[in-house]
């Protein structure tokens, strides 16, 4: 396992050369320590599961460095999410979209490994290392560094310990908050708040989208 600092020269093409060989590597983020993997790689994707003990029926997050890459999922871009995306992306927001219908999917050219999900969650996190890191690799499937249903640990060192598999590369972005992103599905009219987290409800009424709550328990 290689450990190196986020702030180094050679973090980004570490990580981006562990992940272009199949590895998995542990990231920060502007919000929680992720477990990042390419798309598409099978076994790669087994072990985050397994590092993770992560039911296998519940997808990966996608984490873009800019919009052409979530439009380049064939999403269904609507006027919510637009609006979300336009006061909250790059930041602590992620969006769970549905697909586009149609000739738009053509267009969008939506990538096989997306064929079989009704609906994919997609966060720009607003950290210059791990955008470096998205625009040189493409999108990368990151889930937060935890065994299910744990918080996530605050240190790099800490997240990879809680782990019940071994990463190949562990970038230290230092001491990170221990509260993810606020997760949004614009599928249903009003938006669904799936997770309350670093984006509070008042934030999101504040630019006029007034999603529906997560339901007590």
């Amino acid at each position: 396992m290689i450990t190196v600092a986020a702030g180094d020269a050679e973090a980004v093409a570490v990580t981006a050369g562990c992940l272009e060989r199949g590895g998995i590597a542990l990231v920060p983020t502007d919000t929680v320590y992720g477990l990042a993997v390419r798309p598409g790689d099978p076994a790669a994707l087994e072990r985050v599961f397994r590092a993770k003990a992560r039911p296998l029926e519940r997808d990966l997050p996608v984490l873009a460095a800019n919009l052409e890459q979530v439009e380049s999922l064939g999403v269904d871009f609507n006027e919510t999410a637009r609006r979300l995306a336009g006061r909250f992306w790059p930041g602590a927001l992620t969006i769970a979209f549905g697909f586009a219908a149609g000739p738009a999917v053509k267009r969008a050219d939506r990538p096989g490994w997306l064929a079989e999900r009704l609906e994919v969650a997609v966060r720009l996190p607003d950290l210059a290392f791990l955008r470096s890191l998205i625009s040189r690799t493409g999108v990368l499937l990151v889930t937060s560094a935890n065994t299910h249903g744990e918080p996530t640990p605050a240190s790099a060192r800490g997240a990879a310990a809680a782990l019940l598999e071994p990463v190949d590369v562990v970038v230290d972005g230092g001491l990170l908050s221990a509260q993810p992103s606020t997760l949004v599905n614009v599928r249903t009219d009003p938006p669904a708040i799936e997770r309350l987290g670093a984006l509070s409800l008042d934030a999101l009424r504040a630019i006029g989208v007034r999603p529906c709550p997560p339901a007590a328990g």
